[in-house]
């Protein structure tokens, strides 16, 4: 079957997803040290995993912000590609699942293939929604709380103490990792185990002939009617 290629992910889009990916593996490694330094010892002394998850920390707050901006102002796509549809979820939802869990290994093809306006299945959309609108600022916040106890003591004292604090923030962060890694295990369920890597690398992404035909009509439709 002859394939074509569609633009799937420009180039500040996977600019920041890979510098997104490597703050937040940075944070879960470091994190992990910060909370089990008798076992893991990757970062070096207990101070060194400090700093580098702080700074981390840091960059990952900023990578968000950028993420935010570009697809709120620069690209304006920020609700279309992020957050479901009633009708995506009452029609979609339940068929991505089943495909997950079913069809994919019985050869069956995805009831959902990306286009540059419609990146994400109902199903990733309702993940993402949760991810990146109210687990990454929750973490991100909590972190920063973190970085300024003196400051913000009487908040502390408000909410229930450090150690609240402390205890939200890793169950925050253990959240996002057991996200990362269905993450990476979903990524490898297209027609090889790096297709849906690719795009991230070169931006770019095989489809069959037949979804490049649906493609090209969706884009051509929306340019009649922009």
């Amino acid at each position: 079957m002859e394939s074509k290629y569609v633009y799937l992910q420009p180039t500040p889009v996977r600019i920041w997803h890979w510098l997104n990916a490597f703050g937040i593996v940075t944070l879960i490694i470091s994190g992990a040290q910060i909370r089990f330094p008798e076992y893991v010892t990757v970062c070096g002394s207990y101070r060194s995993a400090i700093l580098l998850h702080n700074t981390a920390g840091i960059v990952v707050a900023l990578s968000f912000s950028f993420w935010f901006f570009y697809y709120k102002w620069v690209s304006g796509a920020l609700t279309n590609i992020y957050v479901p549809k009633m009708d995506e979820l009452s029609n979609g939802l339940l068929k991505q699942v089943f495909f997950y869990f079913w069809g994919y290994f019985k050869g069956a093809s995805s009831p959902f293939h990306a286009t540059p306006d419609s990146k994400f299945n109902p199903m990733q959309k309702s993940a993402y929604l949760a991810i990146m609108f109210v687990i990454v600022p929750l973490v991100s916040l909590t972190g920063i709380m973190l970085l300024n106890i003196g400051p913000l003591r009487q908040i502390l004292l408000i909410i229930g103490g450090l150690q609240i604090l402390v205890a939200l923030h890793f169950l925050l962060a253990c959240m996002l990792g057991a996200f990362l890694m269905t993450h990476v295990y979903l990524a490898t369920l297209g027609s090889t185990p790096l297709a849906y890597f690719k795009p991230m690398w070169t931006g770019w992404e095989k489809v069959d002939h037949n979804h490049h035909h649906h493609v090209t009509e969706e884009l051509h439709g929306a340019a009649d009617r922009s």
